[in-house]
């Protein structure tokens, strides 16, 4: 069948895999330029052949392996519609619980500033400046591409509460201070045998992984954060569901307190937080 019923029908069956039919809709809503609540209405429309040609690339390149993001250029986040290629990592819905946690420690008509190291897509930035548009946010990445598309991401949405910086980890910072910092960073260690599997095949490497054992980037970070954070000020960032003990060590030697890590759904430690102790030379 040539209607949109039939033709998900069949791709649902070449694509494969739990998340099928619902892959398989996304992409006939980008070949069509319409959306999957249309498609749904009209399942009895037949696309033309220059349509069917589009969508049958499509399914495809995600029947090689090709993340269906890269393919639509999209990926929603936290609500919002996000433009997405190869030079970003691509967010994920677990991700969603370092921005319930930040909001948390957030007060929501407060004008502080706030800091995302490594913002790819601009994920993390745009979520929280959209839900707290009196804040500053500051979106950093040492990728020229990744602020670009961030950036674009930022004025489509007319999110104006956010500037971008380019630079690694706490380099973009400048001699700024910021009430909070957040980050997603790349914890996976370089010889995990997943990154040669999925989506994650396809893309930056930069992005996911971070030394032997995963945690230089969070190294990096717990070493140079507290220099920018106002006093008792907190530091949020993602990690392996395996790190969480070694995350909290290297956030107690760099001087951080109320060192907590946050289960996701699954009850698997992926958040940690930490608020900015004294001085040294006070303690």
């Amino acid at each position: 069948m040539t209607n949109v019923r039939g033709l998900l029908v069949a791709a649902a069956a070449r694509i494969g895999g739990d998340e099928a039919r619902f892959e398989a809709e996304l992409l006939l809503a980008h070949a069509l330029g319409r959306s999957r609540a249309w498609l749904f209405a009209w399942p009895e429309f037949e696309p033309d052949l220059v349509q069917r040609a589009v969508f049958e690339g499509l399914v495809e390149a995600r029947r090689h392996g090709e993340p269906v993001a890269y393919l639509t250029g999209r990926r929603e986040f936290w609500s919002l519609d996000l433009a997405v290629t190869p030079a970003v990592l691509i967010p994920r819905p677990e991700t969603e619980l370092l921005v319930d946690l930040a909001l948390a420690k957030i007060p929501a008509d407060a004008a502080v500033a706030i800091a995302d190291l490594g913002t790819g897509s601009g994920a993390l930035a745009l979520a929280l400046a959209h839900e707290r548009p009196r804040a500053r946010v500051l979106a950093t990445d040492v990728s020229e591409a990744a602020l670009a598309i961030a950036r674009a991401n930022a004025e489509r949405l007319g999110i104006g509460n956010v500037e971008f910086a380019l630079g690694d980890w706490c380099a973009a910072l400048g001699s700024a201070r910021f009430y909070l910092i957040v980050s997603n960073p790349p914890y996976i260690e370089k010889a995990d045998p997943h990154l040669g599997e999925g989506d994650l095949r396809y893309e930056p490497m930069s992005a996911l992984a971070s030394g032997t054992d995963g945690l230089d980037a969070i190294r990096q970070i717990c070493a140079c954060a507290h220099a920018h954070l106002e006093p008792q000020g907190w530091l949020l960032f993602e990690h392996g569901r395996d790190q969480a003990g070694r995350v909290r060590e290297l956030l107690t030697a760099a001087n951080f307190i109320a060192v907590q890590s946050v289960p996701d759904i699954e009850g698997r430690d992926r958040v940690t937080l930490a608020q900015a102790g004294p001085p040294a030379a006070l303690i």
